[in-house]
């Protein structure tokens, strides 16, 4: 089976995981990756991407499930009066083919025949383990007609250090941490492990984090070595952003806090006392 893969970044981890469930849908076949140069516009590389399909007509597309891959595909989808899976986590070949693709927030894994004569799928990040080969990827310019929109600015994020999709350590705070003030013990944390901060959903509506500071279902899906979760219930949206770390570390005051069913390592008291006791141990190991 033929199949095109749509690449935000060659060495993007959830790009090469793409890339690894493309290999399984060609069973064997040839893939073909392609970006799209020039700064995003969602519209513009959704109909170059649908513009690809239909001069090229491969029997599937492939996308790494991130924001920016969901809605790429789901404008070509649109164009192209194609149905999308979205955040796949498996791919079984038949006439047609069965998915099996996240729903609910992580809580629920759905089996669906896919019935269309291009199939279009996104993969759930850290789904699949990333192809550790290198990505030849062909670089395409976006269609002319495309081009109406363009961007005048773009604004990153603003926190510096390790990013929360790369950090192999996140240390997140939930409404529990108390305020914005309450976040130096955490980010002091973080900081001694190499890590990133992270946060709940309750955290940003309180203005006490920025939004890209968010793991969950609305925000970033993490894959650290660990996840320190301080302060956090559990809730199945914020669990659905942290599920892909390998040991999770639960500190809540609440003993029957939802989170300690996912952890790994569970601490019952309160993070002001706990972490700064952490800290402190730690700077003493090293001789700080």
């Amino acid at each position: 089976m033929s199949v095109l893969v749509f690449i935000e970044d060659p060495a993007d981890e959830l790009s090469q995981q793409a890339v690894t469930f493309a290999r399984t849908v060609a069973a064997g076949d040839d893939i073909a990756c392609v970006s799209i140069d020039g700064g995003y516009r969602a519209a513009a590389w959704g109909q170059t991407l649908a513009d690809l399909i239909g001069s090229r007509t491969p029997a599937a597309v492939v996308a790494a499930g991130t924001d920016r891959g969901n809605e790429v595909l789901a404008h070509a989808a649109a164009i192209l009066d194609l149905p999308l899976s979205a955040n796949t986590t498996a791919f079984s070949a038949g006439d047609p083919p069965t998915v099996t693709r996240v729903r609910w927030g992580g809580s629920l894994l759905e089996q669906a025949l896919l019935r269309a004569p291009t199939l279009l799928m996104s993969v759930a990040p850290h789904a699949v383990p990333a192809d550790s080969a290198a990505i030849e990827t062909e670089v395409v310019a976006p269609s002319d007609h495309a081009l109406a929109v363009a961007p005048t600015e773009r604004v990153g994020a603003t926190s510096g250090g390790v990013s929360l999709e790369e950090a192999k350590v996140v240390v997140s705070g939930g409404r529990g941490v108390g305020s914005s003030e309450g976040f130096a013990i955490i980010e002091e944390l973080a900081a001694l492990l190499d890590g990133a901060v992270g946060c709940s959903r309750a955290v940003t509506s309180a203005g006490w984090r920025p939004h890209s500071d968010q793991v969950g279902q609305t925000g970033t899906k993490v894959a650290p070595d660990i996840y320190i979760a301080c302060g956090i219930s559990g809730a199945t949206q914020h669990m659905a952003g942290c599920k892909g770390a390998k040991k999770l570390l639960a500190i809540n005051e609440d003993g029957e806090a939802s989170i300690f069913a996912h952890a790994d390592y569970g601490v019952i008291g309160d993070l002001h006392t706990v972490l700064p006791a952490v800290v402190a141990e730690l700077r003493k190991a090293r001789g700080a």
